[in-house]
């Protein structure tokens, strides 16, 4: 008897890891939505959204993961950012 999964399921490691990208993306354009400036706004969203696109189709787990933490620092530098300029 054979597996009743769909031959492009997902492991359980690919589907946390996605589940990890989804919630930093997710996070990044959330705080994108509290920088005041239009134009930053603007730009940090497109660019964002271009990041993400450009990497979507990696299968190497460890550039995956190399991304991953790339994208956090991004986004904690962003959010400290914020915290600064509301000071």
């Amino acid at each position: 008897m054979g597996s009743r999964l769909p031959p492009a399921a997902l492991s359980l490691k690919q589907f946390l890891q996605r589940q990890k990208v989804l919630g930093v993306y997710r996070s990044m354009l959330r705080t994108i939505r509290q920088v005041p400036d239009e134009a930053d706004r603007k730009y940090l969203r497109d660019w964002t959204r271009e990041e993400f696109k450009r990497n979507k189709n990696a299968t190497n787990q460890d550039a995956i993961r190399m991304m991953i933490t790339q994208a956090t620092n991004h986004l904690e530098e962003l959010q400290k950012s914020l915290l600064l300029a509301r000071s």
